[in-house]
């Protein structure tokens, strides 16, 4: 992105934080503007709000980038003017389990550089820290005495979470000594990441729509008590579909496998992940065609590979129709590392410089700060605070 672009914000405060951003801070992604792809009813216009959010696991992999990273970039490059953009490492999350906090500290610094590293420019997106924005959690101690148990006894975080059938309810004995409280409202201090900055659009997952519908639920809930405060946020579900483990291809790609060689992250030299699609399972028939109930492997290599040259699967599957499974994962391995590697290069440049993460961060934490507590003077004077 050209530093020198105007921008045009809402609110004269954040623009001001921006401009001082763009004075002090300046970087240029790998990633052309392609332009997003996400599927929305509403088009992204001007006084737009986009919000999204990724827990600092360390470096993220290739369904990572490929599922959320990458289309951040993409809607950050096609927005247009006048549209706020915020993207937060939401390290509270990461404490519904129990941290190891040196391992926390680390890994939250890894998500950070890998942020900046595939394009986020701190010039145009705020990129910070939720634990550096207090109203993150303030507005969830109020969004909590509005938000449905019911709602929530349904959702299926928690469920999946402590590896609890999806039918399971708060009467069951086993579930109630498992679960925590903080598990148990995630969504809602994830429905408060989003409507304290009074987002208009939330980039999701499909699997994270559940969790977006609960945020519009709790936002109409404190509306319908207190006044229309909050903006109910549309989904802008991602194009990607999951991406599959390289070694057990009929699960979604994820750090939590034992067998490294399941997935490549980010930060993995071209060698490395030449070796790891070379190495991942398929089958032994001719036919190259996709079809993910029989063929899991080789439909996970046409999904990536499609993804990463913008074709439709149909197209791929015509491309390499009379190849070898052989070239298509040395085509699959070539397309991924040369597009990876700049990321790579810039993550660990960004790595190395302590004192640039925590300049952007203070920036980002600064907008999302002043961005939030206009909100917040909002919901305190409708609730007679």
């Amino acid at each position: 992105m050209n530093p020198k672009a105007n921008i045009a914000y809402n609110d004269q405060s954040f623009t001001r934080l921006y401009l001082l951003a763009r004075n002090r801070v300046r970087f240029k992604g790998p990633i052309q503007n392609r332009g997003s792809s996400y599927s929305t009813k509403t088009s992204l216009a001007t006084h737009k709000t986009i919000f999204s959010g990724i827990q600092p696991t360390g470096i993220p992999h290739l369904g990572n980038y490929l599922g959320a990273l990458r289309e951040w970039v993409q809607l950050q490059n096609g927005a247009t003017e006048g549209t706020k953009l915020l993207f937060s490492v939401v390290d509270l999350h990461a404490l519904t389990v129990p941290q190891d906090a040196p391992r926390l500290r680390n890994w939250r610094k890894e998500m950070f550089a890998t942020l900046l590293a595939v394009g986020l420019d701190p010039a145009r997106s705020a990129i910070f820290y939720q634990s550096d924005v207090p109203a993150h959690t303030e507005l969830f101690w109020i969004l909590s005495t509005v938000a449905s148990m019911g709602y929530l006894s349904r959702m299926t975080q928690w469920k999946s979470k402590l590896q609890l059938p999806e039918n399971t309810n708060l009467e069951d004995s086993a579930a109630r000594s498992k679960l925590r409280l903080g598990l148990f409202s995630y969504p809602v201090l994830q429905a408060a990441d989003i409507l304290v900055h009074r987002a208009t659009h939330v980039p999701v997952g499909e699997d994270q729509r559940q969790h977006l519908e609960f945020s519009r639920n709790t936002a109409n809930s404190f509306n319908h008590l207190y006044g229309s405060i909050f903006p109910l946020p549309e989904a802008l579900i991602s194009p990607a579909k999951r991406v599959m483990s390289f070694k057990e291809p009929t699960l979604k790609m994820s750090k939590s496998h034992p067998d490294e060689r399941s997935r490549i992250l980010l930060s993995d030299t071209p060698e490395e992940i030449h070796k790891k699609i070379k190495g991942a399972l398929t089958d032994s028939e001719p036919q190259l065609n996709y079809d993910p109930d029989n063929r899991p492997g080789v439909s996970n290599l046409i999904e990536i590979l499609g993804h990463f040259e913008g074709k439709s699967r149909d197209e791929v599957v015509s491309e390499f129709q009379h190849s070898s499974l052989r070239a298509l994962k040395e085509h699959v391995a070539n397309r991924v590392a040369i597009d990876l590697l700049p990321i790579r290069e810039k993550y660990f440049a960004f790595m190395e410089n302590k004192t640039y993460l925590e300049d952007v961060a203070n920036q980002g934490s600064q907008a999302a700060r002043s961005n939030a507590e206009a909100t917040m003077t909002q919901v305190k004077e409708a609730l007679g605070l």
